[in-house]
């Protein structure tokens, strides 16, 4: 039994990001052909592109902002016009921003965490669920956090964003689910990337302490989770908000 995405094709919103770029190369190395979003980085999606088709599988580049509805669309068309409809949307990308108390934190960095939440699950649903419905088939996964549990001081702003994507996103599996998609979330805990291997700070001791495996998860092991719900051996999995933070927090019944 193996993670087969051959001939699926596969959108990551913010590809270029520390934990997106390695959902990229782990569902292109699973068969998918995929849609390289970025917001910035040229540069890192480019290269993607050239990594993705050393995989011999097909992909594209595409700019958007994903809060701006005319913007999301314009990247609907294109995907379509150059791919074609994506089988599986990840909603990755988020708005980055400095964290403080509820009593500091400036009202636009909740309009941020909203638009890149909320707002953004909202126009990828109303861009890319028609097609699925289409073809009553679809996979749909939103890339939340264990922040959503702890709530944290200083976290407000971006628990605020990731609580509210969570009510969309039930919402949402339950209202598309008749059609064959399924609607899943991943929440990393606080996750090992390249940003820590360049700098030296993949060790944490404070935090690891209170994860009962005692150590930080790695960019990898996250993108895992995002293959296994964006495949067929999760058919039957929906509305779930899966932490993958080593028992860091344990949603209960």
């Amino acid at each position: 039994m193996k993670i087969n995405l051959t001939d699926k094709i596969v959108l990551v919103t913010g590809s270029t990001g520390q934990l997106g770029r390695v959902m990229i190369r782990s569902l292109a190395a699973c068969g998918a052909d995929v849609v390289i979003h970025y917001s910035k980085n040229i540069e890192k999606a480019n290269e993607l592109l050239e990594e993705v088709k050393a995989y011999g599988r097909r992909a594209i580049t595409v700019q958007a902002d994903i809060t701006d509805y005319e913007s999301v669309m314009k990247m609907k068309d294109y995907v379509i016009s150059h791919m074609g409809s994506p089988d599986i949307v990840v909603n990755n990308a988020v708005i980055q921003y400095e964290w403080t108390s509820v009593l500091e934190q400036a009202i636009e960095d909740y309009q941020s965490q909203f638009d890149s939440c909320v707002k953004q699950n909202v126009l990828m649903a109303k861009a890319f669920v028609p097609y699925m419905i289409e073809k009553k088939y679809g996979r749909i996964i939103g890339i939340n956090t264990e922040c959503s549990m702890q709530n944290f001081p200083n976290q407000s702003a971006y628990v605020a964003g990731k609580r509210g994507m969570d009510g969309v996103l039930r919402v949402l599996a339950k209202e598309i689910g008749e059609h064959g998609i399924t609607v899943n979330q991943v929440a990393p805990g606080w996750t090992i990337s390249d940003r820590d291997r360049k700098n030296g700070t993949e060790v944490s001791i404070e935090y690891e302490k209170s994860v009962p495996l005692k150590r930080r998860g790695t960019d990898q092991e996250i993108a895992n989770v995002v293959a296994f719900l964006a495949s067929d051996l999760a058919s039957f999995i929906t509305g779930a908000y899966i932490p993958v933070c080593g028992g860091n927090i344990m949603p209960t019944i």
